[in-house]
Formats: C-alpha cells, sequence, structure tokens
C-alpha cells in the first residue's frame, strides 16, 4: 500500500481565536473552519453559534491568567482578538483586558511554546486629535490620551513588539472601523442613534473603514506570511478598504442601508469638543451610568480625517480587500433586512 500520499497531508493548524464569539473573532473563526483548521475560542460568554459550527469554546476571563494558560495549551496560533472597546469607562477595566490580558497571552504563548501571535490593534493609537492623512506604521503614539481604549491598546502594542524580541513570532494589524453584517458595536450605534446624530465638522473629512470579511483575511494572511517569512515578526500594519470616503457618506451609507435618511443636521468642531468636554465633566462628577453622547475624543474623531498607507500590509503580506465598500453595503443592507423582519 502506497502512503506517500498520506504522508504530505499537511496536519490541520491547531488556532485559539481569543474574543471568537465577538464581531471581529467570529470572523476569524469562520474563515479558519472554512480552510480546515482546528479552532478553538476563548470567550468570557457561551456562544451558540460557535457551537453549531463544532467549534470548542474555553470560557472565562482574558486577564486570568490560568484560564489562559488553559485556552493557549496545545496550540499553533494563537489570533488575540479580544479586547475592551469603547471611549467611556474606568481606567481600571481597559487596562485589566487590553494590557494584563495580553501580557498573560503573551506569557501563556511563551510558556507553551505556541509558533504565531496575530494581535489586533487600532490606529486609535497613534491618534493626537489631528488630522491623520496617509501617515504609514512610522506614526509615532502621541504624548497624552482623552480616553482609555487606544492608550491601552497602545501600551499592548508595545509589549507585543518587545514579545518578538523575546523569541515569540508576532504580527500586529490595525484595521480602522470595522463593519458589515453581524456587527455588534459601529453599525448597531449608527442605526440606533439615527434621529440623534449631527455632522461634526464640515464632513468634508475622509476616512478608512473596513469590511468584517477583508479584516478577517487579513489576520489569517499575516499568520501565514509569519510562518513562511519569520522576519516580519515584531511589525505592524495598517489595514484598510484603501479607498477612503468622507466620514458622513459613510454613516449615511450605512443608515440608507438600513432603510434610514440621512443625517442633516451639523455643528462646528470646536463646539462639538467643548460639549464633550461638558458633559465628561458632567459624568464624573456625578457619576452618571452610561456614556455621554459626546466627548472629546469623539468629537476630534468625528471631524478630523484618518486615513492610512496600506503599501506595507499590500507588500509584506499580499494584503488585497477583496470585498469593495460597495460590495459590502449590498451584503449589508441584504443581512440587516434578513434580521429586522417581524
Amino acid at each position: 500500500m502506497d502512503n506517500t500520499h498520506s504522508l504530505n497531508v499537511k496536519k490541520p493548524t491547531q488556532a485559539l481565536v481569543t474574543g471568537g464569539g465577538g464581531f471581529l473573532g467570529g470572523a476569524i473563526v469562520r474563515l479558519l473552519q472554512k480552510r480546515g483548521e482546528d479552532v478553538r475560542s476563548f470567550s468570557r460568554s457561551f456562544y451558540a453559534e460557535l457551537e453549531t459550527l463544532g467549534v470548542e469554546q474555553i470560557q472565562g476571563d482574558i486577564s486570568d491568567q490560568h484560564a489562559v494558560e488553559q485556552a493557549v495549551e496545545g496550540m499553533d496560533l494563537v489570533y488575540h482578538v479580544a479586547a475592551k472597546p469603547g471611549i467611556w469607562g474606568d481606567y481600571s477595566e481597559y487596562y485589566q483586558t487590553n494590557v494584563i490580558g495580553t501580557g498573560n497571552v503573551i506569557s501563556a504563548c511563551l510558556k507553551h511554546k505556541v509558533a504565531r501571535l496575530v494581535h489586533t490593534s487600532s490606529p486609535s493609537v497613534v491618534f493626537n486629535g489631528t488630522d491623520m492623512e496617509g501617515i504609514d506604521e512610522s506614526a509615532p503614539y502621541p504624548d497624552r490620551y482623552h480616553t482609555h481604549y487606544p492608550k491601552t491598546k497602545a501600551l499592548a502594542e508595545q509589549m507585543v513588539v518587545k514579545s518578538a524580541g523575546d523569541g515569540l513570532a508576532s504580527i500586529i494589524l490595525r484595521p480602522h472601523l470595522i463593519w458589515g453584517p453581524r456587527d455588534k458595536h459601529f453599525v448597531p450605534r449608527i442605526i440606533e442613534r439615527a434621529k440623534r446624530l449631527v455632522k461634526v465638522g464640515d464632513g468634508r473629512n475622509l476616512v478608512d473603514t473596513i469590511y468584517i470579511d477583508n479584516a478577517a483575511e487579513a489576520h489569517l494572511m499575516a499568520a501565514d506570511r509569519l510562518e513562511s517569512n519569520p522576519e516580519l515578526s515584531g511589525k505592524i500594519y495598517f489595514i484598510s478598504q484603501n479607498e477612503p470616503i468622507p466620514v458622513w457618506d459613510m454613516v449615511n451609507a450605512i443608515l440608507k442601508a438600513a432603510g434610514l435618511g440621512p443625517v442633516r443636521k451639523s455643528i462646528p468642531h470646536r463646539m462639538a469638543w467643548l460639549v464633550g468636554l461638558l458633559l465628561e465633566l458632567v459624568y464624573k462628577c456625578f457619576n452618571l451610568n452610561g456614556e455621554p453622547q459626546m466627548t472629546r475624543f469623539l468629537a476630534d474623531e468625528l471631524a478630523t480625517a484618518h486615513w492610512f498607507d496600506i503599501s506595507a500590509a499590500k507588500k509584506d503580506l499580499g494584503y488585497v480587500p477583496r470585498v469593495s465598500t460597495e460590495e459590502g453595503l449590498r451584503r449589508l443592507e441584504h443581512w440587516l433586512k434578513q434580521n429586522t423582519k417581524d
């Protein structure tokens, strides 16, 4: 009997996705499964959809070192997607998840000799409140941050870069404004606030976004290239649709996909910034629940340009956004119609 063929069959990769029940994490899980990889998810909650897919699930908190070590054991590859997003909340909560959690993933990878780590970050780590137009990965971290998410994600990035120097093959990706079907944050927030949305600034500022399938595919590309090209370890890459769009055009396109009208009211950037400052003070002084409708960070984000040079990702990772923004919006509209039926 000739066993030559069976000897050449590639063994499935054992891949862990932290935050595998989330928007991006779930998309990565589905792509990995489609490729025939063995996938494990680590999240705080149990997800019926992952169970239906036959994905192994380990529940735990990313800030719990022992739980993370259990999840990482036996893995060849880790996609660290889990994070605490948002623009408001206690610093300790962001620090525990985004910094301590990342440290736990790194130490577990080193302990269990995991071959590769792909870490999901954010372009907000280099946002200094002014326009970011065509910037590349050489852009420095700002001297100060107006919100906890980018500050803690910047600290996490630096830890991952250091781990590459300590022998863990790792790549950092910075996707900006991920959207698409199954979105649990960006799209729902726009739809929920449709009647209260107000344009900040003149509306001409361009922003990069990234469709969910493109973001997930970029993560798999990063892992593949890291395996074949270890010298990429420690590098950071912006990824996007590679077609900047005026921010309010994108908001209105999402509203249209949901069958809603465009945003018509507007407010000057400076006024929105001052309103944000006032609301931040009120929320802090009176310890109010929820988050302010406007903050200084949000005002700056909505009124400034955010688009990036992704030539490094194209060159090193072979990244090309295969789903266009136009096609992504069609898919989003179809999904919203399917999921808002009575």
